[in-house]
């Protein structure tokens, strides 16, 4: 009779095969969650981009650029920045002191977001401070020292032509139909209105002292023009380009750069050296909330959620993270030198 044999289980067979399985791995860790959105903040003076996750305490990266980055543009999937070889020249500075303006330098500055690289630099014409991007790929570019906004061609790499404006043109902003684009000049405190289709300059409109930047609302019948020196916010009726009023910012307030929120129900300003940035309600033109963000706030930015606001503030080479509904700082990021300009892209 056959005897049987008993059954031994696998992993007794292994121990005696000297093979013993290890414990099981424990699973990899999901990769970091992916941010909705980044910041991406334009230094003045050290010529570089700041790339800020909003939840983070730090920046998360640091892009060269070129000498004076300032206004900032997406288009595309890639990021366009307004270089220039023009040295500082703050107000009331002798402009005979200043040295020579670095030619070679000015031009519109491409980002390749995937690379977080600048791959060229493009033709903007002299001393590019702020421009627009038109429907038709065309840049629409202020061209601070010599008073003009240039048409850019990016495709072409080349400037189509330059519409004469007021002294130091400095906001550009098309209307949300695209057909005209409005420019600031600092020097003449007036907005010079430009038609997109014949290319030639329709009206200039005189608003207050040293105008900067231009929102509208998203129907385009209103225009909202800061104006630093007069301390106001100039409503226009973008439809009959007409100046209706002006809006008192307060006292020590230097209105700067704007902020639309979609519903064009609220514009948030920032006030220069008022260290403030205001929310105003459009309907009844009201002051209705105020924030001290750091020194001399610029550019801002709404989130693509609109739950937070973004604040460059030169001097402290910080970025302010403000939380919209309370209108309080949640915290301070580092930035690079003189932050100048703030754009929010959804990832």
């Amino acid at each position: 009779m056959r005897r049987l044999r008993p059954l031994i289980p696998a992993a007794a067979l292994a121990v005696l095969a000297g093979c013993a399985p290890g414990p099981t791995p424990a699973p990899a860790p999901p990769p970091p969650a992916k941010p909705a959105y980044l910041v991406y903040v334009t230094n003045e003076a050290s010529g570089d981009l700041t790339v800020i996750d909003p939840d983070k305490p730090d920046a998360v990266a640091t892009i060269p650029l070129g000498k004076r980055p300032r206004g900032v543009h997406e288009m595309g999937g890639m990021l366009y920045v307004a270089l220039s070889g023009s040295p500082f020249a703050p107000p009331g500075v002798d402009e005979r002191t200043l040295p020579p303006a670095d030619k070679s330098a000015d031009g519109i500055g491409e980002v390749d977001l995937k690379q977080n690289k600048l791959v060229r630099k493009i033709e903007s014409g002299s001393d590019p401070e702020q421009f627009a991007v038109g429907k038709d790929g065309l840049l629409y570019v202020s061209n601070e020292d010599v008073a003009g906004m240039s048409i850019l061609d990016i495709k072409a790499n080349k400037v189509l032509l330059t519409v004469k404006t007021g002294e130091e043109p400095e906001g550009v902003t098309l209307t949300p139909d695209g057909k005209q684009c409005w420019v600031t000049s600092e020097e003449a405190s007036t907005v010079s209105v430009v038609d997109t289709a014949t290319r030639k300059l329709v009206k200039d409109l005189k608003v207050g002292k040293r105008p900067r930047s231009i929102e509208f609302l998203p129907d385009g019948s209103r225009a909202y023009v800061t104006n630093e020196r007069g301390g106001t916010v100039t409503v226009v009726d973008a439809v009959k380009l007409q100046v209706l009023r002006h809006i008192p910012m307060g006292e020590g307030m230097l209105p700067m750069g704007m902020a639309m929120s979609r519903d064009g129900r609220k514009l948030y300003v920032s006030t220069g050296r008022g260290k403030m940035v205001l929310a105003l309600d459009t309907a009844t033109e009201k002051i209705t909330g105020s924030v001290e963000v750091g020194q001399r706030p610029w550019g801002i930015a709404l989130s693509p959620d609109e739950k937070r606001l973004f604040s460059a503030n030169g001097p402290s080479n910080d970025v302010s993270v403000v939380d919209t509904a309370t209108m309080q700082v949640v915290r301070k990021v580092k930035a690079g030198d003189r932050p100048w300009g703030v754009i929010t892209l959804a990832q």
